[in-house]
């Protein structure tokens, strides 16, 4: 019997790793990407079948789709996960940041599935967008980051309904703080903006702090990967192809973000979340 297949972008650290690392364990075939060689490299190494792979690039999609076709036939399990957070002033990255975000976060999360559409529905899977908590909660100097994982939320809503006449399920997961190198890149990415000519300038050190909140007690990766895997391989969510319009959500973080959410969607939607990591 074939082992079920799992494709997981964004696999060099962090969430994208410690996923990649259990489905293997769990007996999934396992194909990660990464876009530095030097991160393929160790994925080969650690027994992944690892692909180099820049989302925003549709010829490369193209082409890993083929690959997948002909190796494997189907795909059961797409998690879209590659991503990252800009930080920093909303009108001191200006529209070229948003459009790199956007790129990145959100288009790419449409190109991927459309690209593996013909697999999934082939083998009647599950898509699973990592969006995050910060769709709901926004916080200056990351207002491009929230926008984007704001219209994950959308796109998700819309997917879910749209596949679902093909047998394909769409689950959206909403981080809070996991324990990653998400911090260190947002740093990164404000420390661009943050120059004197800015007239935030004198507010500089809570910009740097803000890039960094996510690493403040933050869940580990690999606790927050084992929830999840948990709820993907859950029977009754196999249920919700019968109620397209009931999103699938799965939410953690600290106690506070998770109420606060959880609250959001009771009220507006009247669905209870699944609770993956509610971290004290």
């Amino acid at each position: 019997m074939a082992l079920p297949s799992v494709l997981i972008t964004g696999c060099s650290s962090g969430i994208g790793r410690a996923l990649a690392d259990l489905c293997q364990q769990a007996g999934y075939q396992v194909w990660a990407s990464a876009r530095k060689p030097e991160d393929v490299t160790a994925l080969a190494a650690a027994g992944f079948n690892a692909v180099q792979l820049d989302v925003n690039d549709g010829l490369s999609l193209g082409l890993l789709a083929e690959r997948l076709k002909a190796e494997i036939g189907g795909l059961d399990v797409l998690i879209n996960n590659a991503g990252y957070g800009a930080m920093g002033p909303l009108l001191d990255g200006g529209v070229e940041a948003m459009r790199k975000q956007f790129e990145t976060n959100v288009f790419s999360l449409i190109g991927v599935t459309r690209a593996m559409f013909p697999l999934l529905r082939q083998n009647r899977g599950l898509v699973v967008n990592i969006g995050s908590i910060s769709s709901l909660l926004h916080t200056p100097f990351a207002g491009t980051y929230c926008a984007s994982k704001a219209a994950v939320d959308a796109l998700s809503n819309a997917l879910r309904m749209e596949l679902a006449p093909f047998g394909i399920e769409v689950m959206q997961v909403q981080p809070g703080a996991i324990q990653s190198s998400f911090g260190a890149n947002a740093s990164q990415q404000a420390e661009q903006l943050i120059d004197e000519a800015s007239p935030w300038w004198p507010i500089r050190d809570g910009i740097r702090a803000r890039a960094m909140a996510s690493q403040d007690n933050p869940t580990p990766a690999t606790e927050f990967a084992a929830k999840l895997l948990r709820a993907i391989q859950a029977k009754p969510r196999a249920l919700s192809a019968h109620r397209p319009w009931q999103p699938q959500l799965a939410l953690a973080g600290t106690s506070g973000a998770y109420r606060l959410a959880a609250s959001h969607y009771e009220k507006t939607l009247r669905i209870k979340p699944q609770p993956v990591i509610e971290k004290p």
